[in-house]
């Protein structure tokens, strides 16, 4: 793929870039990428941050306006005051300001060993234009030095709101307008902020919130086109993505990126397709690019005119992306060159590097240690989706350790997660004290037989406070006061993490990436595809068994559904093994088909 130079800003405003690597960082919890951009950006890295916790944004921000010597008013927590945007407008407008300040010291920076600038130029993927003319300039044609300059963009700050996030607040008793509630208030926090970046929406589609999007003028395209705030849409299929593009478009909003996600070969919530795999799902992508384009232009020239705003000429850009699992320089090229992508995303491997993301080295110890069943789907999520994690992981310990002492559950210091009313008339979260010293009693007032009993209280006692134990780390590493009396850490990878290592540092792992560097990597390790795999036969397993989804889930329709998509997606990588790198894992290929039709005809 070809990488255009950047123009310098004519304007005098900074001009974020998107492309100037062929990989980006995902949001990986609350805390583990909460001010990557402080760290990345600078070296034209995207990255993205997770914006739903605002005490944990308000934190982040004394941190840095301290280390960083700019001033810091703090903004106490007033729900009617409009505290949870304000604090993450706050926030974004730090990152955005050191971000600039960092881009500009570099950019100025001397062009000899060690400078800044050389380090930003010798991260570049090895068909960047940019760097070509670095080799050049290297090579004798020191004319070349202020174009090089001019050509630099830092990377695009990207932020996060997971949809279903979207919590009803209270001041007492008192119901607060739906526009308090958790997505959208983060939601108009970004809105307000300086940020020139993008949001990306995660969990599937949330109407209200994304009607809420059209309040909001940075949303929009200007006359010349520019939208100051993108939207991204992490989706599971071209189904999901045409859908809600749709939907936005009728309200006059271009999402410039679909982000596809591995159902299952990721970290965090694991929001399994039925039996669709990533290989055919980005092969429909790559066929129907020009279609998705060209329908949701047509629908949103026609709400543009509607609403009044400027027409565009042409569709604005459209950017496909892919992120889980991938783990080699060979896969990452794959990615790129047979499906087209704008960019891969690369996550739970940054987890082990010190200098980007935001891990106490206890937990970073852990996963460098960690095999393959150390990292687990589990039902640790009080949503109730399947979640991955890190076995004994602290907070989880904790939630046992409460138990025994006689007082299960959380305190729920900040309740991102209550959505269950099953005790009370407002929501409460599964995690919390207030929920599981209910449930229990409930269980035993039903006189169940003693291991059925003990088989429902470990779910119950598997959940966990995510929203104190994903941010745990980020309180440790910048030594913050206690969320709460009691707290561990939780953390999130993805099942690829287990064949690395490290630590490593960020040209280590860019290195690797690009192919420059090879890191040692378990020998064991699977194709990215053929991990997949494995994760979706392990699932279709556990709904056999009952132990993941709903009733519809472990149905005879759906399970025979989720084999035929299943057989499907096989049949797809057996016909393309050698262009994806495939043949040594086709007899597997062969032995999970042949299982697959066993099942379907028995």
């Amino acid at each position: 793929m070809q990488l255009s130079l950047a123009s310098s800003p004519g304007d005098g405003e900074l001009s974020f870039g998107s492309r100037v690597h062929t990989f980006h960082i995902p949001v990986m919890g609350t805390s583990f990428s909460i001010d990557a951009p402080i760290k990345v950006a600078k070296y034209g890295i995207n990255s993205v941050v997770s914006i739903i916790d605002d005490a944990l944004a308000e934190r982040m921000r004394a941190y840095w306006a301290r280390v960083r010597g700019l001033p810091y008013e703090p903004i106490e927590k007033d729900p009617k005051n409009d505290s949870r945007a304000r604090r993450i407008t706050a926030y974004l407008d730090l990152i955005h300001e050191i971000v600039k300040s960092d881009f500009e010291t570099l950019r100025k920076s001397s062009l000899q060993a060690g400078g800044e600038i050389v380090r930003y130029l010798e991260l570049l993927p090895p068909q960047s234009p940019l760097r070509g003319l670095y080799e050049r300039w290297q090579a004798g044609q020191k004319h070349l030095e202020a174009t090089i300059r001019a050509s630099l963009k830092p990377g695009r700050i990207e932020t996060n709101i997971m949809t279903k996030v979207d919590k009803q607040n209270y001041v007492g008793r008192e119901a607060l307008p739906t526009e308090h509630n958790d997505a959208h208030a983060s939601l108009r926090g970004f809105a307000m902020s300086k940020l020139e970046g993008a949001l990306c929406l995660s969990a599937g589609l949330n109407p209200r919130l994304y009607s809420y999007i059209a309040k909001f003028a940075d949303f929009f395209a200007d006359e010349a086109g520019r939208i100051k705030k993108q939207l991204i849409l992490k989706v599971s299929d071209f189904r999901s993505a045409l859908t809600q593009g749709k939907f936005l478009a009728k309200k006059g909003l271009w999402v410039s990126e679909y982000r596809i996600e591995s159902g299952l070969n990721c970290g965090g919530h694991a929001f399994a397709t039925q039996g669709y795999l990533m290989g055919p799902i980005l092969e429909e992508f790559k066929a129907r690019r020009e279609e998705l384009v060209e329908t949701l232009f047509g629908i949103y020239t026609t709400a543009l005119k509607k609403l009044g705003k400027p027409v565009p000429k042409s569709p604005p850009e459209v950017r496909i992306t892919a992120q889980g699992g991938v783990g080699t320089a060979e896969e990452h090229r794959m990615l790129i060159e047979h499906y087209g992508l704008d960019s891969v995303g690369w996550g739970s491997p940054f987890l082990l590097v010190p200098e980007v993301t935001v891990v106490d080295e206890p937990t970073r110890k852990r996963l460098v240690e960690a095999g393959e069943d150390d990292l687990y789907l589990s039902g640790a999520s009080p949503l109730g989706v399947p979640f991955h994690s890190l076995k004994n992981a602290p907070m989880g310990e904790l939630a046992k350790k409460w138990y025994a002492e006689g007082r299960p559950g959380s305190p729920c210091p900040k309740g991102h997660l209550e959505f269950n009313t099953e005790f009370t008339e407002r929501p409460i979260c599964t995690a919390s004290r207030n929920y599981q010293h209910r449930k229990i009693k409930a269980l035993r007032e039903q006189g169940l037989p003693e291991e059925v009993f003990r088989a429902e209280l470990e779910k119950l006692l598997e959940k966990q406070c995510l929203c104190v134990g994903l941010a745990e780390s980020a309180r440790l590493v910048y030594d913050q006061p206690p969320q709460m009396p009691e707290a561990g850490v939780s953390i999130c990878p993805g099942p690829n993490l287990a064949y690395f290592k490290g630590p490593y540092s960020l040209e280590e792992m860019v290195g690797h990436i690009y192919g420059r560097v090879r890191l040692d990597l378990d020998p064991n390790r699977p194709h990215v595809f053929i991990k997949e795999l494995r994760l979706y036969l392990d699932y279709l397993e556990a709904l056999e068994f009952g132990r993941f989804g709903s009733e519809r889930d472990q149905s005879a329709e759906h399970l025979e559904a989720y084999r035929k998509n299943l057989k499907a997606g096989i049949r797809y990588y057996l016909e393309r093994a050698d262009d994806l790198g495939l043949a040594p894992w086709v007899d597997e290929l062969k032995r999970a088909y042949e299982t697959l039709s066993d099942a379907v005809m028995a």
